[in-house]
């Protein structure tokens, strides 16, 4: 389809996130002329707990970034879990597929860094360029983009064989295509606020259950509370609302000061030390919006709902996802167009449902769990107390495995995931 002033390229890629970046990094990497369109400019804010575990390490590592504190990066040894008056230390897992350190790093370097990196690799980054709507070829299939640039929205177009939708939980071009969010699917938010601190060093990323123990606002809540250290005199310290299907759950900042109240004074974690806004953002979960490939659109990252219900965790999967959709896009370019480049691409969905679908179900089953205090307090101040049954869970839950070729709780993990049906 030709479109008068249209700019083309081989893939167009919506979004400069952690997904949009990685996809384009590996577009890049093999060759392919990759566009990526970002609405905003560099650096920007974006709302996330800021902490990478080892499974957001790799995906950096794969690119070949460099991870090292002198690169800028805060590594952490694993996890302070608190929950039903009981804390743990517990270190991530030593394993064969996955480092044995988490990282931190704000989201406006990161998505930065990140951005540059996939540009280092030959890919053409336009920010400040608004995607508006797709481009239909006469057989209604996407052939790129219309777009709007710069403070004037001086009208444009993009064309490509492929567009890699990075969009995040609005999924414009989805729901042009009729992808619309599944609402028996959950969806999470997550609110944070950075404050100045003297905890803004530790070996441990801390982690707190106990969002339950007090206060009316903080009933019945499904989620957890953080407090990540930034290094820079700063912490990153919000929760995780894990499941918001099941109606309001009250005034977030009245949450978080509850919540905050149970830490002593000298932390100063409340809101008399912020140095930013109480900003929130939503977690769709459980591969919400099916199929992630439609008509010459691929979705990554948020856009096709992949984070991990047990955690919230969402940029470890939009950088796996986004290298995912890469390799489809390559593959799939190299054949001839027809049925041939068609059934490359239809694989893409069962490619994401096969890595995550078991393990997503699983973990939709936890949020019910989740969702009853009792149960969690009950969980949390008897299992606290066994080490070896941390380990295990924090293995599960962050999605931590070597697999069947792994010891006894890694086989057992692999066992269970095998059993349940994916989403």
């Amino acid at each position: 389809m030709g479109v008068p002033g249209a700019t083309t390229a081989d893939v167009v890629v919506v979004g400069a996130g952690p997904a949009g970046s990685s996809a384009a990094w590996w577009l890049a990497q093999a060759g392919l002329d990759v566009a990526v369109l970002e609405k905003a400019a560099f650096p920007r804010e974006k709302v996330c707990g800021d902490g990478l575990t080892p499974r957001g390490v790799k995906a950096l590592e794969d690119m070949g970034i460099d991870t090292s504190p002198a690169a800028g990066w805060v590594r952490h040894k694993g996890l302070r879990v608190q929950g039903g008056g009981q804390t743990v230390e517990i270190d991530w897992p030593q394993l064969d597929n996955w480092p044995d350190y988490s990282l931190v790093r704000r989201r406006s370097e990161l998505d930065a860094l990140l951005a540059d990196h996939a540009v280092a690799a030959g890919a053409r980054l336009h920010t400040e360029v608004t995607v508006t709507e797709p481009l239909l070829d006469e057989a209604g299939r996407v052939c790129g983009v219309r777009t709007q640039s710069g403070p004037e929205r001086t009208p444009g177009a993009w064309t490509a064989p492929l567009v890699i939708s990075a969009e995040g939980l609005s999924g414009r071009l989805a729901k042009s295509l009729g992808l619309v969010r599944r609402e028996d699917r959950p969806l999470g938010v997550a609110v944070r606020r950075y404050v100045r601190t003297p905890r803004t060093t530790d070996h441990y990323l801390d982690i707190s259950f106990d969002l339950t123990a007090d206060g009316p606002s903080a009933a019945s809540m499904p989620g957890y509370g953080w407090v990540f250290g930034m290094g820079d005199g700063t912490a990153n310290v919000g929760f995780g609302l894990l499941d918001t299907r099941r109606g309001d759950r009250g005034d977030h900042r009245a949450v978080l000061r509850e919540w905050l109240d149970t830490f002593p004074a000298e932390d100063q974690l409340g809101e008399e030390y912020s140095v930013t806004p109480l900003r929130g953002a939503g977690l769709p979960m459980a591969l919400h919006r099916q199929p992630a490939y439609s008509r010459g659109l691929l979705l990554t990252g948020d856009a096709a709902g992949t984070v991990n219900p047990f955690n919230g965790e969402g940029i470890s999967y939009a950088m796996e996802t986004g290298r995912m959709a890469a390799e489809t896009a390559v593959d799939a370019l190299s054949r001839s167009e027809g049925p041939a480049r068609e059934a490359v691409l239809h694989g893409y969905p069962d490619r994401l449902r096969a890595a995550y679908g078991r393990h997503h179900r699983l973990g939709v089953g936890f949020l019910a769990l989740l969702a009853r205090p009792d149960v969690v307090r009950f969980a949390t101040a008897h299992g606290l107390k066994r080490p070896a049954l941390v380990d295990a869970a924090l293995r599960l839950m962050g999605n931590l495995s070597d697999g069947w070729s792994g010891d006894r709780v890694d086989r057992t993990i692999a066992a269970l995931t095998r059993l349940v049906p994916a989403v």
